[in-house]
């Protein structure tokens, strides 16, 4: 009891004061994502052979380029878990694979909406969509494995294992349109991309209006998560004290 007594206005005191910055900065972040939409819808202009359907690029491109980033974040945070064991890490990689599995899930329904008015294909399973789906898999896989383990320590071990090697697949997606025959099309951003200016700006904006549902996402879980793992805690040294008062 004294455990719980000790543990619990701490984190009320943590909590409170940053309400008021929280919900600033998901009042800023929709707002950001108000105005990259309309830039999205209005503002960009019309591709010239794809027409109108084009215009779900502006949220299918930020989407993965978001889920990147939240893997990336996750890798870190699972290596630097097994090399500290600070619980923290634990807690963000688990946010950010949530956060990820999103933004993949907005990507993998955006890309057939898009592809099928202009190569009248809902999916192929090519190199690129394959990989892509991989990727979802395992990260569902991920989370799906952290449910399975009570103990928390040996769950947050498990899964930064696990999250190590689901990375692995990430530069397969990326860099599968380069070394394959794939479906999807080539890119249009560097390497002599034909992408406009002005597609290119609004592009950004939306990525940036992406990165900014990542971070309010990821921090308001990172909370969650913390708030879980002391309550994991608790309900092991709860169980330990009555099996050891039973005896």
């Amino acid at each position: 009891m004294a455990t719980l007594s000790a543990s619990t206005p701490a984190h009320a005191g943590a909590l409170r004061p940053s309400n008021g910055a929280n919900l600033l900065e998901t009042v800023l972040v929709a707002l950001l994502l108000g105005f990259a939409g309309y830039c999205a819808l209005f503002v960009a202009p019309t591709e010239k052979t794809m027409g109108v359907i084009q215009r779900i690029f502006y949220f299918h491109v930020p989407s993965w380029w978001s889920a990147f980033i939240a893997f990336a974040i996750v890798l870190v945070a699972n290596v630097a878990y097994l090399r500290g064991r600070n619980p923290k890490w634990d807690w963000l990689g688990v946010s950010a694979a949530e956060v990820g599995v999103a933004f993949v899930t907005v990507g993998l329904v955006t890309g057939p909406i898009w592809a099928h008015p202009v190569w009248r294909i809902w999916w192929t399973w090519d190199a690129r969509l394959t990989s892509a789906f991989v990727l979802w898999v395992l990260y569902v896989s991920f989370l799906l494995l952290r449910t399975l383990i009570e103990e928390p320590e040996r769950r947050a071990v498990v899964s930064a294992v696990f999250g190590i090697f689901a990375a692995v697949d990430i530069p397969l997606v990326y860099f599968s349109i380069w070394f394959f025959r794939t479906q999807h099309p080539q890119p249009v951003i560097g390497d002599g991309g034909s992408l406009d200016p002005s597609m290119g700006k609004v592009l950004l904006l939306c990525w940036a209006a992406m990165l900014g549902i990542l971070v309010v996402m990821v921090r308001q879980r990172y909370r969650v998560e913390r708030l879980r793992w002391d309550v994991d805690r608790l309900r092991l040294e709860a169980s330990q004290s009555n099996s050891e008062s039973g005896r």
